[in-house]
């Protein structure tokens, strides 16, 4: 069941592209769905955004500007 503060998303992705995220789920404990929302939050903050602020900026309805 989705969280209220949680953005429902309908993703079209190469089956085994997939499978892959579901192994590495799998290996970390995780859902699928978080696999995919950890390496998102990890892709942002490799090219230098913060993930923290911006989950505060999402939750508080803000729309992200580039810098």
């Amino acid at each position: 069941m989705a969280s209220a503060d949680k953005k429902a998303y309908l993703l079209r992705i190469d089956a085994e592209l997939w499978a892959e995220i579901e192994r590495l789920a799998a290996q970390e404990l995780r859902s699928a769905n978080a696999q995919v929302e950890y390496l998102l939050r990890d892709a942002l903050a490799r090219r230098g955004r913060d993930s923290a602020r911006v989950s505060a900026r999402s939750a508080a309805g803000a729309k992200d500007t580039k810098r």
